[in-house]
């Protein structure tokens, strides 16, 4: 039981590049991002930059250097992550994907209907980070999406 209620939150993920630049480019022109904020490090000193990026249906994302010993783009350890990203569109995913692969992410899940509505791809950048996009394409019930998984679903906002 809680017994403290805190205030709403936004969750804005941070994510760590060795060239946080060439990221924030890179991810406007593959995923149609929009820089929102830039704070350049000196010259030399990428892990000294900062920047914010929002999302074409809303939602922002952080981009930044490894500016700290636990702070590491996947590429430095070998591809592996301890997270993804997940952006949801208001519509157009399959065409999303396919712009995402013509400017060089690396598409390891093509586009495809789940079975709780929306239809998804996911994809790897430059430095090995996963992102998954998403487009509601059809209404289901938590009722329907647990028979077709044979499994009870918890969910505070799902009828």
């Amino acid at each position: 039981m809680v017994d403290h209620v805190f205030a709403p939150a936004v969750f804005t993920p941070a994510v760590t590049y060795r060239d946080p630049k060439a990221a924030t480019e890179w991810l406007g022109e593959a995923f149609g991002f929009t820089l929102t904020m830039a704070i350049e490090g000196p010259a030399g000193q990428a892990a000294a930059s900062h920047f914010e990026m929002a999302a074409p249906s809303g939602g922002r994302i952080m981009i930044g250097g490894q500016w700290a010993e636990w702070t590491r783009s996947p590429d430095e350890i070998g591809g592996v992550t301890t997270q993804s990203v997940h952006v949801h569109l208001a519509d157009g995913v399959d065409e999303h994907c396919e712009h995402a692969r013509r400017s060089g992410a690396r598409i390891v899940a093509e586009p495809a209907d789940q079975f709780f509505g929306d239809r998804t791809y996911r994809a790897v950048d430059l430095e090995g980070h996963v992102w998954t996009f998403a487009t509601t394409v059809r209404a289901v019930s938590r009722a329907d999406a647990e028979a077709i998984i044979g499994i009870p679903i918890f969910a505070t906002d799902w009828d």
